[in-house]
């Protein structure tokens, strides 16, 4: 397996042609990097910091701007403009957490509320035209199983434009295992992405 900062070079290298070459079709144009916040090497904070570095160099090579959202901060976001915080705690409080997971994954799904994939398109439609790239952070707030990734590519498909890297944390055993939770996490769906961090 290709250590972090093998991974990141071959990202760095994609993202640096024009357009970005992980894009694999026009109508997903996304790829995944993975990293396993169980390993020390690996954690979730030195993630963040590498993402940072690598916005930084990719801004000064290309003179392009690089987008970063925190899917966290859009998972409270769909909470909140769905119902409340308050009325989830009290839906677990009452209820279970499985049931509060139930319910954040309708938010997060069903267009009746703010699905996740709404928000995503909202964002985009704010980034300015020289726009290079999106990178999505904070995926562990899905944990344990709020969200499939999955979910977000089949509705984001042929509608979302942006080159966009998606920090995926968890294993690589034949396929991608979400935080190590998910024996057969199908991630990709029926789509064809670019991974960084498979077996190779």
């Amino acid at each position: 397996m290709l250590s972090l900062e093998n991974r990141l070079e071959l990202l760095k290298g994609d993202l640096l042609h024009e357009p970005p070459s992980f894009v694999m079709t026009r109508e997903l144009p996304f790829a995944i990097f993975r990293y396993d916040p169980g390993d020390i090497k690996e954690s979730e904070w030195i993630v963040r910091r590498q993402i940072q570095l690598l916005t930084i160099q990719i801004e000064n090579e290309t003179k392009q701007h690089v987008e970063v959202r925190s899917l966290a901060s859009l998972f409270w976001k769909s909470v909140q403009e769905s119902e409340d915080v308050a009325g989830l705690f009290a839906l677990e409080r009452d209820n279970s957490f499985a049931v509060a997971e139930r319910q954040v994954n309708q938010y997060l799904s069903d267009a009746d509320f703010r699905p996740l994939c709404d928000l995503l398109r909202e964002e985009e439609a704010k980034f300015p035209a020289n726009t290079r790239v999106l990178f999505l952070t904070h995926a562990t707030v899905f944990a344990p199983s709020a969200y499939r990734i999955s979910a977000l590519f089949e509705q984001l498909h042929r509608s979302f434009k942006t080159p966009t890297v998606l920090f995926y944390p968890g294993t690589w055993k034949h396929t991608l295992n979400y935080m190590g939770l998910r024996s057969a996490d199908q991630a990709l769906g029926s789509y064809r992405v670019k991974i960084y961090g498979r077996d190779t």
